[in-house]
């Protein structure tokens, strides 16, 4: 026999799944409050949800009623695998009338004594968010009226789910990024730090860093780069590569070395990641700066005379996808007394419809050979003003002081 919903149930359901109250509730509440319903409403023993998980290739149960073992014990599922793998694949409404290893990965369901399943994807805004499923120890069979109904429960908990992942990233990704910038600079009598990040209007937290770390033989190494894309997935990659970089620079003395090593790695275990990186080392008794450039812009360096210049150096290809088959090059720069290197990270000098070489020209013309902190704010000040930037600025300052104290 079939299982017509009556309109009373039908109502009720409705009436479930736009509750304004749902609104206010944490998604475990959300689950807490409807998956029981579910049960109640559809006639059924079980309720799971099953959501993705961060690769987007398997599904993890993360809620259920009537069935918490799934919960309990990790169930996970690959999409594309029985029968709610094949809900997550398809992404349309399953129904099945026999359950057992033939049509179902996890043993659970058949060992609960379940006779049939109907399951629905969970979509909001084109991404598959993961499956809700409900079954029964009796036999039925689930009409499509019930089957839209569900889809109906199914689209309110995807826009539950999708919105608490989209918090928790965010949240993630910025503490993240926080405990990754440097706290202090690590300046010395000689030479005088400072920094600025200020993440994209568009996205709360982005893949932009800088980094300044010690190194042997009064060496200092510097760092701004930038990783391809914004939010969770960025910051990580980005702090990753921020370790490595870090790990290559006490091995290699040149830094186009430690690039090329940072490039291998990043294209061996990032997979489609990409970032374009400038790292430079100070050799502190030497007065000089030797410098590589991955897919990034040049620095400016400026000098006591008023001069300041876009440094010349090699741009290679940026990190990741096997780019740099040829190699990379450094180049030298030397810093007389007072010098100061500005780098930074695209977001500064790029605007939608401005000339490129008009705002790099601009970089240049308002740098100048003064303490870091008072160049970071004129060039922030020039380059940003009270106009919000669409991509992450980082910006990071170094000056060789005039005498040495």
């Amino acid at each position: 026999m079939g299982g017509v919903l009556d309109p009373v149930t039908r109502l009720a359901v409705l009436e479930a799944i736009t509750d304004g109250a749902l609104r206010e509730l944490e998604l475990e509440q959300v689950f807490d409050v409807l998956l029981p319903r579910v049960r109640e409403l559809f006639a059924v023993d079980t309720a799971t949800v099953l959501l993705t998980d961060a690769g987007g290739r398997q599904l993890v149960a993360r809620a259920a009623s009537g069935l918490e073992a799934e919960v309990f014990q990790g169930v996970r599922v690959p999409v594309g695998v029985g029968f709610a793998g094949r809900v997550a694949q398809q992404r349309k409404p399953v129904r099945i009338d026999r359950v057992d290893e033939s049509t179902v990965v996890n043993p659970l369901l058949w060992t609960r004594g379940l006779r049939v399943l109907l399951g629905v994807p969970m979509v909001t805004q084109g991404d598959l968010v993961g499956v809700l499923h409900v079954g029964r120890t009796a036999p039925r069979e689930f009409d499509d009226e019930e089957v839209v109904l569900l889809q109906l429960v199914a689209d309110r908990l995807a826009m539950a789910a999708h919105a608490h992942r989209s918090r928790v990233e965010r949240t993630a990704a910025a503490m993240l990024q926080d405990s990754l910038l440097p706290e202090t600079l690590p300046a010395t009598a000689e030479w005088h730090l400072a920094a600025r990040y200020v993440p994209g209007a568009h996205s709360p937290v982005g893949g932009d860093w800088y980094d300044v770390f010690r190194l042997p033989g009064d060496r200092l190494g510097l760092v701004i780069g930038d990783v391809a894309g914004s939010g969770l997935a960025a910051a990580i990659v980005m702090g990753r590569l921020r370790s490595a970089l870090r790990a290559y620079a006490l091995e290699f003395t040149d830094p186009a070395e430690v690039l090329g090593r940072l490039d291998r790695k990043a294209s061996h275990f990032e997979g489609y990641a990409m970032a374009t990186i400038a790292y430079g080392v100070i050799d502190t008794p030497a007065h000089r700066l030797e410098l590589a450039l991955a897919g990034h812009p040049p620095p400016v360096l400026a000098v006591p005379d008023g001069r300041s210049v876009l440094v010349d150096a090699p741009v290679g290809p940026p990190v990741g996808y096997g780019l740099a088959v040829t190699g990379r090059r450094s180049v030298g720069v030397d810093l007389p007394p007072g010098a100061l290197v500005a780098l930074y990270t695209d977001g500064l000098v790029e605007r939608r419809d401005v000339d490129l070489d008009m705002r790099l020209e601009r970089l240049r013309a308002v740098t100048r050979a003064e303490p870091p902190e008072t160049a970071c704010v004129r060039i922030m000040a020039a380059l940003v003003g009270d106009t919000p930037a669409a991509d992450d600025v980082a910006l990071l300052a170094v000056r060789r002081a005039m005498t040495a104290t």
